[in-house]
Parts: C-alpha cells; sequence; structure tokens
C-alpha cells in the first residue's frame, strides 16, 4: 500500500497551478510520484489531497484512491486522513510525497526489502548530503537501527554533524502507524501533527526503527519552489538521457537534449543537438533526428530523418526524410521513402510511399498516393473560411510548381497539371490540366509602365 500526500498548497511556487501538478519532464509530479510506487508493487495507492484537489483528480482519474484533507493541519494529520481506507488493514505501507519525483521504484524496492526482512515498525529513506543544512537529521544505535530524527534547531553540536538526512519518505508497518497517529499531538510552534514524531513513539514502545540509505542524494530533492523545480527537470532529464544512451542511442551533447519521460527511442538512433522530444513520442531504430528539432507525441519510424523541423501529433514512415524547416501538424501521416523538403506544411493529409513535397507547400486535408511529385510553392486550398474540404491526389501524378488545388478536387492516377494552373475541377485519370490565362506581350509597354512609375515618385516627394 501507499500514501501519497498531495494536500499541500505550495505557496512558495508563487503559481496559479496546484504545486504537485507542476510538470517534471513533461509528468506532473504527483503523476511521476504515482508511477514509482505503482512500479514498487504498491498494489493500493491512495492520495490524500487538499488544495487543488478536484485538479489532482481530474490529472490522476481512476488510477488511485484519494482522501480530503480539509484543513492543512501537518504530515501526520494527512496521513490520519486514510484510516477510513487502510486503517485497519495488515501489510506494509509506504507514505512518499507528492513532490519528490527523483525517488525511484528500484530506492522504493529496497526500503520496503529491508523494511520487512528486519520486521521494522517502520523504515525511513535517508540520504548523506554534504550540507545538511535545514534538514532533519538521522541519529542511529549502535547497532543501526535508528534512536531519533532530531530537527536542525533542536540539534546538539554532535548531532548537527551529521550529515544522513531524512527524506520524507517512510515504510510502515500499517497497523503500527494507525496506532501511533492515535498519539499524535500538536504542542509546537506550528500547532501541527507531524509524521515524525511517529518514529518516536514507535521506538519509546520499544519497536525497531530502521533506515535505508539511497545512494542518489538526488533522491532527496522535495520541489517547494521554481529553484527545487529547475533542478528535478536537470537531474531527471540526465537520467532520461543516460537511460536512452544505455539502451543503444547515440547523443552527440546530451546537455543540449531535451527528452521527456513517456518518450521511446530505438537503437542506433542519432539525437543531435538542439533536439526536444515530447510526450508519447515513439522514434524507431536508425533514425537521425535534429538539430534543433521539436517531436511532439508522434511516430518516427525506423531509417526516418528529420532535422530542423517541428512535428506535432504526425507520423513520419520509414526511409522519409523530413526538412529541414518543415511543419507536420496533426494528422499529417507520410509513407515509406516520403521526401518533405524545405518551409513545407503538412496538416491532417497522408501522403504515401515515394511521394515527394521538396519545398515552399502547403498540404493541408489531403490523401496524396505513391509516387507523387508535388512541385514548388503548390497549395491544397482547403478552406472557403467556413468548412474545410479534401484535395485527393492519386498516384503517379505530377502537380507542378505554384499550382493552387482548390478543394474538394481529384487529381487523377498519373495526371498532369501544368505550373501556375489554379484548378477548380476534378482531373481525369492521365489528362493533363491546365488553367492560367494566355500570355500577351506588349511591346514596349515596359517603358510606360516606369515613365508612370517615375512622375509619380517625383510628385509623391513634391508633397
Amino acid at each position: 500500500m501507499a500514501i501519497v500526500l498531495a494536500a499541500g498548497q505550495g505557496k512558495r511556487m508563487k503559481s496559479k497551478l496546484y504545486k504537485v501538478l507542476h510538470s517534471v519532464c513533461g509528468k506532473p509530479m504527483v503523476g511521476h510520484v504515482l508511477d514509482t510506487v505503482k512500479n514498487a508493487n504498491c498494489e493500493r495507492n491512495i492520495v490524500v489531497v487538499g488544495h487543488g484537489a478536484a485538479a489532482v483528480k481530474s490529472y490522476l482519474g481512476e488510477s488511485a484512491e484519494y482522501v480530503l484533507q480539509e484543513q492543512q493541519l501537518g504530515t501526520g494529520h494527512a496521513v490520519k486522513q486514510a484510516k477510513s481506507l487502510i486503517g485497519n488493514e495488515e501489510g506494509t505501507t509506504v507514505v512518499i510525497c507528492g513532490d519528490t519525483p527523483l525517488v525511484t521504484s528500484e530506492t522504493l524496492e529496497a526500503l520496503i526489502q529491508l523494511h520487512e526482512s528486519k520486521g521494522a515498525a517502520a523504515t525511513i529513506l535517508t540520504a548523506t548530503l554534504d550540507n545538511p543544512k535545514g534538514y532533519g537529521r538521522v541519529i542511529r544505535d549502535e547497532d543501526g537501527s535508528v534512536l531519533r530524527i532530531v530537527e536542525q534547531k533542536d540539534c546538539t553540536p554532535d548531532e548537527d554533524a551529521v550529515q544522513e538526512i531524512n527524506t520524507g519518505t517512510y515504510c510502515f508497518d500499517n497497523a503500527k502507524l494507525f496506532a501511533a497517529l492515535e498519539q499524535l499531538n500538536n504542542n509546537n510552534a506550528q500547532q501541527e501533527y507531524y509524521l515524525t514524531d511517529c518514529i518516536a513513539i514507535l521506538r519509546n514502545e520499544g519497536n525497531m526503527v530502521q533506515a535505508y540509505r539511497t545512494a542518489d542524494p538526488a533522491e532527496s530533492i522535495g520541489v517547494n519552489d521554481r529553484v527545487a523545480l529547475a533542478e528535478a527537470e536537470r537531474i531527471m532529464r540526465e537520467r532520461i538521457n543516460l537511460r536512452h544512451m544505455i539502451g543503444g542511442v547515440t547523443f552527440i551533447d546530451p546537455a543540449s537534449t531535451y527528452i521527456e519521460a513517456g518518450v521511446t527511442i530505438g537503437s542506433d538512433t542519432i539525437i543531435y543537438p538542439g533536439t526536444v522530444l515530447r510526450g508519447t513520442t515513439t522514434i524507431g531504430t536508425d533514425c537521425e533526428i535534429g538539430p534543433n528539432t521539436e517531436i511532439s507525441d508522434s511516430i518516427i519510424h525506423d531509417s526516418a530523418t528529420v532535422k530542423y523541423s517541428v512535428l506535432n501529433q504526425a507520423e513520419v514512415g520509414s526511409n522519409t526524410t523530413v526538412g529541414p524547416y518543415a511543419y507536420l501538424r496533426p494528422g499529417a501521416k507520410l509513407g515509406e521513402h516520403v521526401k518533405i523538403g524545405d518551409f513545407v506544411e503538412v496538416k491532417n493529409a497522408s501522403i504515401d510511399d515515394g511521394s515527394k513535397v521538396s519545398h515552399l507547400s502547403y498540404i493541408g486535408d489531403a490523401v496524396v498516393g505513391k509516387n507523387v511529385n508535388i512541385g514548388c510553392g503548390a497549395i491544397t486550398v482547403n478552406y472557403d473560411g467556413y468548412n474545410k474540404s479534401i484535395t485527393e491526389i492519386e498516384d503517379d501524378a505530377f502537380v507542378g510548381s505554384n499550382v493552387n488545388l482548390i478543394a474538394p478536387v481529384k487529381i487523377g492516377k498519373g495526371a498532369y497539371v501544368v505550373a501556375g494552373s489554379t484548378i477548380t475541377d476534378s482531373v481525369p485519370e492521365n489528362d493533363m490540366a491546365i488553367a492560367r490565362q494566355r500570355q500577351e506581350n506588349k511591346p514596349g509597354y515596359a517603358e510606360k509602365i516606369r515613365a508612370r512609375a517615375i512622375e509619380k515618385k517625383k510628385q509623391n516627394e513634391q508633397k
């Protein structure tokens, strides 16, 4: 079982957004914590909500159970709110804060294993810090068990020299936890009920209290302000990049590469500097991504190349090239061996295998077949101010430069649309369409135009 404390207001964040919903590497902090306890095999997960309760519930949905802490009267009071759900249960309960996204499931598993193997009433997750100022010190007995937790302001000189600190994450024997909670009082300056007081209560009753020291001090970070939020983001980003590199992905410059937690990348893919991968993006094997590319919630299949481009909710087929400076918007779906070149925008359109849109074009609300060539500056005119309409271009068609295809319209298989045409009617298979005014040359007329322009300029200057 796990109790996630997520009821605090987070005033130091100075934000309209509830603290535990601030994102770290693309996921709200409380989402990271809930994933961690689930991955550590905690079967029942209770989130204590307070400020912003509706927003937290909306985000987490049915992935957790909820209890409400109407008044924020301390961590002990918060945990006690779960009594109605698990107060009579037997077993081990993890208590963790919703603003500690850097705690890993591997650490929680080790914490639980130590707790249960020692038969402890409580086990504290601790860390060793070079500068433990401001943290509660963990004072151990000669046998390694915990005697007490001493807050900074109450430390003796010897206790102040201790570098092992309480991270605020715990394992408890569930029955003993709720029995200790009944004995808490608020006889302190803040008039709050502190969970840490349960440690002293359990120890005084003759119970064993253990501590598991994490090897990574970063797991002690609780995010209470924007400075800590940025630090958590940096550390998690390094972890994510390291995981991908161990998995066979090449990073040219990890420090300038930003990958969110939900992204997957295949082996032998190369990620160039300035790349940002967001959301549920999936990258295949042997791809080249970047430099200076942002991809969100998209699928990139094997051996594709995307450079200097922005993709959002798009799909790129294998051996397809995108960019430089392309923009694939939601609904863009590219087949295999497709070429999307510079300053091409694709929206809600499928472009099938072997087709090319090499530069300066807009393809929106369209279905493009195989081996189609779309020339420079061609546009599917899909919007009449009120409605979107579909353009269809069948296999092997050729659309010349600076062509406007006024939807709804269909270009048949193998058809040829001459450059500069504005097409308003469908073009049958293998036909050639030309829709532009016949050229007329007026001898010497250019001189007349220039003369008029020069005279107009002089008149304007004299005004």
